[in-house]
């Protein structure tokens, strides 16, 4: 297993460590992911999280190797509507998304630009591009999927089975509405 490496917000008031290898890094192009981050880059002195053709790039970490070192009394839910299941968490000391939390989910899809950029994971595949009205400016350098992959079940499944089937929770102090 990789060393743990620590990671944090813009302003450093907010860290977390992450142990092991990430289950997957990849770029969503889903509409949610899209409209979440354009609504996020509205918050005072955010930044987009965006690339160039507009995905979501993450890092999938099991919730059991992800450990708040400082700042959790910072972070704020924003979902998309009142009955949303994802909630992103936000770092409100500097308004950085840190992570998305789908419903349910023993995973925690960690937002790339929170790394260094010479330390980011490498992606491995784009997701959800069927979303897209035009999937012509897409790189072509990994794989572009319509939706997720079984691949991509099947690693999430196998994570939640080396969990013991737990899901740890996380809380939010607060919430965003933007």
């Amino acid at each position: 297993m990789k060393d743990a490496i620590n990671i944090g917000c813009t302003c450093g008031q907010t860290r977390l460590e992450l142990r092991g290898e990430p289950i997957l890094v990849s770029e969503c192009l889903c509409t949610s992911c899209r409209l979440a981050a354009d609504r996020l880059a509205t918050l005072p002195g955010a930044r987009s999280i965006l690339t160039t053709y507009s995905a979501t790039p993450c890092a999938e970490y099991r919730k059991d190797r992800v450990r708040i070192l400082s700042g959790a009394e910072y972070f704020s839910e924003f979902r998309l509507s009142a009955d949303a299941g994802t909630r992103r968490f936000v770092a409100t000391c500097c308004n950085t998304p840190i992570f998305m939390e789908l419903k349910g989910a023993h995973w925690l899809s960690i937002y790339l630009h929170l790394w260094p950029e010479q330390e980011q994971p490498k992606v491995a595949l784009r997701t959800m591009t069927g979303d897209l009205p035009d999937r012509s400016s897409l790189p072509g350098d990994i794989p572009n999927l319509k939706t997720h992959s079984v691949m991509f079940y099947a690693k999430l499944l196998m994570a939640w089975f080396c969990m013991g089937f737990k899901n740890p929770k996380i809380d939010a102090s607060g919430r965003i509405d933007v």
